[in-house]
C-alpha cells in the first residue's frame, strides 16, 4: 500500500507542477485550451493573477515531493496528509467556483490518496 499512496502522491505533485507551468508561463497560450469556459479576451489581464495561482500550486507540489525525502513514517504521513487535504480544499473550492471538472482532476486523487494512507 505504500508503494501506492507513493506512487499517487507522486501523480499529485506533477498535476500540480503542470499547473504551475501553465498558470505561471503558458496562461495565454495554453489556457484557453484548458478553460474553455473564461473569455479569451480575460487572459491577458488576468496572467499576473494566474501566476500567483501558479505559484501557489508550486508549493503543493514541493510539500507533496517533501515526503519523498523523510524518513519517519509518522512524520511523512502526518506531511502529506497535510498537503493532500489542501489539495483537497483547492480542488472543491475550484470545482465549485470555477469548473467542474477540477474536482476530479485535483480533488479526487487527493482524496482518494488520503483515503489510502488512513487505512494504512
Amino acid at each position: 500500500m505504500e508503494i501506492v499512496i507513493k506512487v499517487l502522491i507522486g501523480f499529485i505533485a506533477l498535476i500540480h507542477c503542470y499547473i504551475l507551468w501553465m498558470e505561471m508561463f503558458a496562461w495565454t497560450t495554453r489556457g484557453p485550451k484548458v478553460f474553455k469556459n473564461f473569455p479569451k479576451e480575460l487572459f491577458v489581464p488576468t496572467k499576473a493573477l494566474a501566476a500567483n495561482q501558479g505559484l501557489y500550486n508550486g508549493f503543493l507540489a514541493a510539500g507533496l515531493l517533501w515526503t519523498f525525502f523523510i524518513e519517519d513514517a509518522i512524520w511523512r504521513n502526518n506531511v502529506a496528509i497535510f498537503f493532500l487535504g489542501c489539495v483537497a480544499v483547492a480542488g472543491i473550492y475550484g470545482a465549485l467556483t470555477a469548473d467542474k471538472k477540477i474536482f476530479f482532476v485535483q480533488a479526487m486523487p487527493a482524496l482518494i490518496t488520503l483515503f489510502c494512507i488512513s487505512i494504512l
